[in-house]
């Protein structure tokens, strides 16, 4: 019963202060700038992007509930070092909405990011080799930050593919019957405070959540993810081929998005680093699928994915030749598919 009232008391708490962010916003976070290194976004209006404002109010509220609820239990430093790593990752964002900051500035902010999880015991435990295990944790969490952020292109997107990783978290605490874990008290928080940003969100959209909400979201999902898809939530025996393919199924939207944009763009010999309208999404409408219909189409996917994920890396214990070549083919039809409809000849001009 508590959690439910948390729950319901964070989803209201996040669509009054949009509310009032939108009613009061200025300029702070206002996407669709030309300048260079402005990520070019779908819509031609320029709105406000306040919306990682919030998720980061109500993370840190769901932090210092859970601190209270349990003040008896020493609150791990895996924890805070979560908690770390987030606000920088808020803070990059939250300076680059208002001043576009230098590339080389932010990815050293990620970089730091990674740093952090590592330094708090939050690193990818896939090999025998410490060094490799922390090298591959900063490359994960400088990948995902980018990856989230790059899918922060339409209405919605980002956030429904947010949502369904966090509904697979949350469902692995459920299958453990962890309630009153950290993390559930936290994905709880998080979960409600993006449903109701959504609404603003939704196209036609009436906010952006910005690189203030994309850098919290992308270092959140990629600590989330160490802790619960790449290492098992404390699995310490979970096979080599979990902790590497389950990660790649809860993920896939995002990263199918970016490896399709990424080829792509180097095909023609152009930085991948550069914003455009050639995303999976853009060639989805190219197709004539609406905007709302795409964030229908992604949320579903995502949801999809997840589930496959979660079964997988909760229920099969014992990894066969069949559930790993059933894995990558879901994944390599996923690519495939969203790949060839970006070789379509459009059919609008972007």
């Amino acid at each position: 019963m508590d959690h439910l009232v948390f729950f319901i008391f964070t989803f209201v708490f996040s669509f009054l202060i949009n509310s009032l962010f939108l009613k009061f916003s200025g300029t702070l976070g206002t996407k669709n700038s030309k300048d260079v290194g402005t990520i070019i976004r779908w819509g031609s209006t320029s709105k406000p992007a306040f919306g990682g404002i919030s998720f980061y109010i109500i993370f840190l509220a769901s932090f210092a509930l859970y601190a209270t609820l349990f003040a008896e239990e020493v609150i791990e430093s895996s924890f805070v070092g979560v908690l770390v790593a987030a606000t920088i990752g808020f803070l990059i964002g939250l300076a680059d909405d208002a001043y576009n900051t230098k590339p080389l500035l932010k990815f050293l902010g990620q970089v730091l990011c990674g740093v952090v999880l590592v330094y708090t015991n939050n690193h990818i435990t896939a090999f025998e080799s410490n060094w490799v295990n922390y090298s591959l944790t900063v490359l994960w969490v400088v990948g995902l930050m980018n990856s989230i952020n790059m899918l922060d292109n339409m209405d919605a997107i980002t956030t429904v593919v947010s949502i369904g990783v966090i509904v697979g978290a949350i469902l692995t605490l459920v299958i453990a019957g962890a309630y009153n874990h950290f993390y559930f008290w936290l994905l709880m928080g998080v979960l409600a405070s993006l449903l109701g940003f959504l609404y603003f969100n939704w196209n036609p959209s009436k906010m952006y959540m910005g690189d203030t909400g994309s850098q919290f979201l992308g270092v959140l999902l990629a600590a989330i993810s160490i802790y619960f898809f790449w290492n098992g939530h404390g699995e310490a025996v979970r096979s080599i081929q979990a902790k590497l393919i389950v990660p790649l199924l809860i993920f896939l939207p995002s990263i199918v998005d970016t490896s399709v944009v990424v080829i792509n763009r180097l095909s023609k010999k152009q930085s991948p680093f550069v914003g455009g309208k050639d995303h999976t999404t853009h060639h989805l409408s190219y197709l004539g699928l609406s905007d709302r219909a795409i964030a229908i189409v992604f949320l579903g996917l995502s949801l999809l994915s997840v589930a496959i994920g979660v079964f997988v890396g909760d229920f099969v214990k014992e990894w066969t030749t069949l559930t790993v070549v059933f894995s990558l083919m879901y994944c390599l039809v996923v690519f495939a598919s969203l790949f060839a409809i970006t070789k379509i000849k459009k059919t609008q001009s972007s």
